[in-house]
């Protein structure tokens, strides 16, 4: 008998399993994904699914040790790139 241990293929999670996973609204996943804010995901069949490994990895970019920390690769909020919170172009009319 071989002690030797097949690797686990990855786990692929739909929007909402995957947002449940980070702790987000399905939206707002949707909403990282329209704007390129968040976490890589596939297309397979025309649905999109995340692995688990680049869940962690895009999560892992949001750690942490202080509020003083400097961020070189920060998560962003999920919004379009370039819009202000609070500008003109920011707001909805």
């Amino acid at each position: 008998m071989t002690d030797a241990v097949t690797p686990m293929p990855p786990r692929f999670l739909r929007t909402p399993e995957a947002a449940r996973h980070l702790g987000l609204s399905g939206r707002t996943l949707e909403k990282h994904r329209c704007y390129g804010t968040g976490p890589i995901y596939r297309k397979i069949g025309g649905r999109v699914v995340y692995a688990l490994s680049d869940l962690q990895a895009w999560a892992d970019r949001g750690a942490r040790t202080s509020t003083e920390a400097a961020v070189d690769d920060p998560v962003l909020p999920a919004r379009r790139p370039g819009s202000a919170v609070g500008s003109a172009s920011g707001l909805r009319r």
